[in-house]
């Protein structure tokens, strides 16, 4: 039985991240930590492990605080830097302890990553479009940022040219954002949940892949997967397809 702890239990991921911890078998619910909630060894109440879907805002001093706690953490919330993931990273290497930084816990969505990496060296033009509900505070979201660094990272491992792109001029910014030479274009729309495309595309021929989450639970199998697996992973991990056995 590992002892959870969900900081963030009243937000709209969080609290669905309670609903799957209870349901599991395996899991036992030992804390609720909400705004404005202090973190401490107290507070946590014995767990082993903490699931973070705050606001990017805050997240990276909640996981300070649960290493100083001593346990294991598992973070959902986007929006980190490098900066920030150096910082973990030495935190979490002097306790010891175990952290999962993943941008996307849908199973589907971790597949597109590793896909899209694996076939991008092959194809003359490849570009991101994220797909968001509009109360998300982030842009572009760390889905596509670390999909557009996968593919920039294939294509220079496989000495692929840059990409063609005659545009010159783009005073209102149409062609989106660019994260390692990778275009990257944000999307928020009612009615969206969080959807995803990769478009590669050579003379006479394109492939697309794409995924959907249509619901909040199409991400708890990775949840739970990512507590239930990060205790065996020290230090910082970041992805979830560490810990599947893809990178």
């Amino acid at each position: 039985m590992i002892r959870v702890a969900v900081i963030g239990a009243a937000g709209r991921m969080g609290s669905t991240v309670v609903e799957a911890v209870e349901g599991a078998a395996d899991l036992q619910l030992v804390a609720r930590i909400d705004d404005g909630d202090v973190i401490s060894a107290q507070t946590l109440n014995g767990a082993a492990v903490a699931v973070d879907f705050t606001a990017p805002s805050a997240t990276e001093s909640n996981v300070h605080a649960c290493l100083d706690a001593g346990i294991d953490v598992v973070v959902g919330t986007t929006g980190w830097t490098q900066e920030s993931l150096g910082r973990v990273r030495d935190h979490a290497a002097r306790v010891p302890a175990s952290v999962l930084v993943a941008p996307n816990f849908a199973m589907s969505a971790v597949l597109v990553m590793h896909f899209a990496a694996q076939a991008a060296p092959y194809f003359d033009s490849v570009e991101v479009i994220e797909m968001h509900h509009p109360d998300k505070v982030d842009a572009p979201s760390g889905t596509a940022i670390t999909t557009a660094q996968g593919i920039a990272a294939a294509r220079r491992a496989h000495h692929c040219p840059p990409m063609p792109d005659a545009t010159t001029t783009d005073p209102m910014g149409a062609r989106g954002a660019q994260v390692e030479g990778v275009h990257v274009h944000a999307v928020r729309l009612r009615g969206l949940t969080a959807h995803q495309e990769v478009l590669m595309g050579n003379a006479g021929e394109q492939l697309v892949l794409r995924t959907d989450s249509f619901d909040r639970i199409s991400f708890m199998p990775g949840v739970l997967f990512g507590i239930r697996n990060i205790g065996g992973h020290p230090g910082l991990t970041v992805g979830l397809d560490v810990l599947m056995g893809l990178a």
